[in-house]
């Protein structure tokens, strides 16, 4: 099944060319099946470039997604018309007296700042208050994850020395997690960012489950309440030249940046990226999809809150 999309969503011509089968809402209409609900709260600037990625890998699923774009109200993007917002974008009050069966929530470029000064931190903590009962789970990426963390563990982040830039190996510490199913015993991650969280933070809380690591990029997949919350400190959803164009972008604004790690064929930035994560991306992403298909009752009015313990069978 396809991916829902509004008519006139750029992402919808560049999925239809990568054969990423996306319909429009008439058609989605005419097919007697209940599509999945995902309310994703789109953070970054480059706000159509993070919408493809993301559609992307939705989209490679058998089940029909219906997604829905969320902008915050309380902060007015700087890179993105207010047309465009306005057109196919929603905001927290359009959405709040509904339910919906994911929720997905994107980093941010404000990891560098205390979290209670981010302008728009206090939506963002009434989102994350009404994901606990109207969102079956929720996929929390980069900033997003350490917003998340901390918000709903108390858990810090921590300033790095030196930016985590690059994709790297990761070890899958949880074979039999759903998330994971079919994953390899290592699997690359691009990461992008200034700060960390510690697993020693994070061994602190007993319902969180660390599902995968990285010696040189740390914690990288965090789980709890039955894996319905989700928290990925890395970019799954990175395309090729993502990370080549944060590294000009950064050279061109005379910042301090190496080349990203293990990304350039003989790390040469002449050379086209290679891509090794597509698979592990795509897998996560349809594993996530297919639990909560799986899970999350036919009528999302039923759907039921997260709660403090774990359903039986999730191991610690």
């Amino acid at each position: 099944m396809p991916v829902n999309i509004p008519d006139g969503l750029p992402a919808a011509g560049i999925l239809a060319k990568e054969n990423i089968f996306v319909m429009d809402r008439k058609r989605a209409l005419a097919q007697d099946i209940r599509p999945l609900h995902i309310a994703i709260l789109n953070l970054m600037p480059t706000k159509e470039t993070t919408e493809t990625q993301l559609l992307r890998l939705l989209g490679n699923t058998p089940i029909q997604i219906e997604p829905v774009f969320l902008t915050t109200k309380s902060y007015t993007a700087k890179n993105t018309s207010a047309e465009y917002l306005a057109e196919f974008y929603r905001n927290f009050d359009d959405i709040k007296p509904h339910k919906f069966d994911g929720l997905i929530i994107t980093g941010a470029p404000v990891e560098q700042m205390p979290f209670e000064q981010v302008q728009y931190w206090d939506e963002l903590t009434q989102i994350f208050d009404w994901a606990e009962t109207n969102a079956y789970s929720s996929m929390f990426i980069c900033w997003g994850a350490q917003a998340a963390l901390y918000h709903y563990y108390g858990i810090p982040k921590q300033a790095l020395d030196k930016k985590i830039f690059g994709v790297f190996p990761h070890r899958n510490c949880q074979p039999g997690s759903k998330l994971l199913s079919g994953f390899d015993d290592v699997f690359p991650v691009p990461h992008s960012r200034h700060t960390t969280v510690l697993r020693a933070d994070i061994e602190k809380h007993p319902e969180l489950q660390i599902l995968s690591e990285s010696d040189e990029a740390g914690v990288y997949l965090v789980a709890a309440k039955g894996e319905r919350q989700v928290f990925l400190t890395g970019h799954s959803e990175y395309d090729r030249e993502t990370l080549k164009k944060e590294y000009l972008r950064d050279l061109k604004a005379n910042l301090p940046i190496e080349k990203p790690a293990n990304y350039f064929p003989n790390n040469d930035a002449n050379r086209e990226p290679l891509m090794t994560w597509r698979t592990h991306s795509h897998l996560l992403f349809s594993n996530w999809i297919n639990n909560i298909y799986q899970e999350t009752p036919y009528n999302i009015d039923e759907l039921p809150p997260l709660t403090a313990n774990p359903p039986d069978g999730w191991t610690i």
